[in-house]
């Protein structure tokens, strides 16, 4: 019995030194902020840039891409404890969401799609009747539509200055120069992409759909609605049927999954294979998004010339 005691106090006394070694490891004196994943990192990596007393990370591992179905881990929950922001990509993206509030009630979470998807609905229903309308169902994808991934910028930038009035002028600012570098980006691609003739493309998942509406690609097939989910033997009949009858120009895969359906469905249609980014994976630096979608622009002008 007097083990079972000695056990007991030991194990109490350990969880209160991890406790306390928790809280210290959050440093007070500084603005903790996380994101939820790598284009989210980017993009508040530049509107915080230079801003004194503001710590930033980022919370999974920078090769896990999109959060389809990602469960948080202790070393996560860990980080959301020490963080005072938690910025997301939101629009369902984050479908660990609701347990990370559960767990860190006082944490201020930024939703950086607050408002856009729910603009983009709108037009859509506004258009339902035009032949070119399109419906993307639920799809968080939007930071590969340079132009959504401005307002994204816009919302991190405001609520950051809501939370931080003191360093809202510099959030502000740095958003507001890293948009007119996104808006140079646009105004390139939109240039060099519209002389394009054939635009019709095959992609690997759903992260491409707002990129190919921003400039004007019709996307005839989507190998795999969710990473990992293999189409049926109907699905893929399909996919080849659609790619022969409207004569897609390439199929489109992405580097952070396993290209081996696309390689199959390119063998029994005779088209190329080329690899397109959705920015989720990549290096931490700020100008990251802008060099993955020139590369991007590379790649479809030489698929599609």
């Amino acid at each position: 019995m007097k083990n079972i005691c000695y056990f007991f106090i030991f194990f109490m006394m350990l969880f209160t030194l991890i406790g306390c070694s928790q809280s210290q490891n959050k440093d007070t004196n500084k603005l903790n902020i996380v994101t939820s994943f790598y284009p989210i990192y980017i993009a508040t990596s530049n509107i915080v840039d230079n801003v004194e007393n503001v710590n930033l990370s980022n919370m999974t591992n920078i090769e896990v891409g999109c959060l389809h179905d990602y469960q948080l881990t202790t070393k996560d929950m860990n980080e959301l404890e020490r963080a005072d922001i938690f910025i997301v990509n939101g629009g369902g993206m984050e479908s660990f969401l609701d347990k990370a509030i559960n767990t860190c009630p006082e944490l201020n979470i930024i939703d950086s799609s607050e408002g856009i998807i729910q603009a983009h609905e709108q037009e859509e229903h506004a258009e339902e009747d035009d032949e070119h309308g399109h419906h993307h169902g639920e799809n968080a994808h939007i930071w590969v539509s340079i132009s959504m991934y401005i307002e994204q910028v816009k919302n991190i930038a405001e609520s950051l200055g809501k939370i931080d009035s003191q360093n809202k002028e510099k959030y502000m600012a740095n958003a507001n120069n890293y948009i007119n570098k996104l808006e140079e980006l646009k105004e390139q691609m939109h240039s060099e992409l519209g002389v394009l003739k054939n635009r019709n493309i095959v992609t690997f998942h759903e992260a491409f759909e707002f990129f190919a509406e921003e400039f004007g690609l019709n996307v005839v097939a989507v190998i795999e609605r969710e990473p990992g989910t293999s189409p049926s033997a109907g699905e893929l009949a399909k996919i080849i049927e659609d790619i022969k009858d409207t004569n897609a120009t390439a199929i489109f895969v992405e580097p952070q999954y396993d290209a081996g359906i696309a390689n199959v469905i390119a063998n029994e249609t005779n088209k190329p294979v080329y690899t397109l980014d959705p920015v989720v994976t990549g290096e931490l630096s700020k100008d990251a998004y802008e060099r993955i979608m020139k590369e991007n622009l590379r790649i479809l002008k030489e698929a599609l010339k």
